[in-house]
């Protein structure tokens, strides 16, 4: 005959709560006979835990994180940063060919530069300025002298 441990004896080295035991105590029936099965209730239905629970059966909310108003301005200036930088590689592509085309790619890489530098300027002047220095700074001063590079490279030509 097997003998199946009984939800008690289960229960005491697991860290379910008292509200969850009570829920799956009244759903548990043992695999025995109707008088060992009553003798089983009886135990089970005093059945305590020794400590606290340590989780709870309960859902709890999770407060996740809100975005700051730095997060919101560097994720625009990301935005234009990522335009302003496809611009910037399609003019270098068309100015490496020499085609009819690369004056005016090297014109809209300046502009989208332009659009992303005045918005840049913008988050300065806002009371995150530290922040979004720190964060985006450094690669816009690089796009900028990379363009300008191309820009005094095509006028060498």
């Amino acid at each position: 005959m097997v003998i199946l441990r009984s939800l008690p004896a289960r229960a005491a080295r697991s860290n379910i709560c008292a509200q969850c035991m009570r829920s799956s105590i009244t759903s548990f029936r043992p695999l025995t006979t109707s008088s060992q099965s009553t003798t089983r209730l009886a135990r089970r239905s005093t059945f305590k835990p020794l400590s606290s629970p340590v989780f709870s059966c309960a859902p709890q909310l999770r407060s996740y994180a809100t975005k700051s108003t730095a997060d919101d301005l560097i994720e625009e200036i990301q935005e234009q940063y990522a335009t302003a930088r496809d611009e910037f590689e399609i003019a270098a592509e068309e100015t490496e060919k020499k085609s009819v085309y690369a004056e005016e790619d090297r014109a809209a890489a300046r502009e989208e530069l332009d659009n992303l530098k005045a918005l840049y300027e913008k988050a300065l002047e806002s009371a995150d300025a530290e922040e979004v220095k720190r964060r985006v700074g450094q690669r816009i001063r690089e796009l900028d002298n990379a363009v300008e590079a191309l820009e005094k490279s095509a006028l060498e030509e």
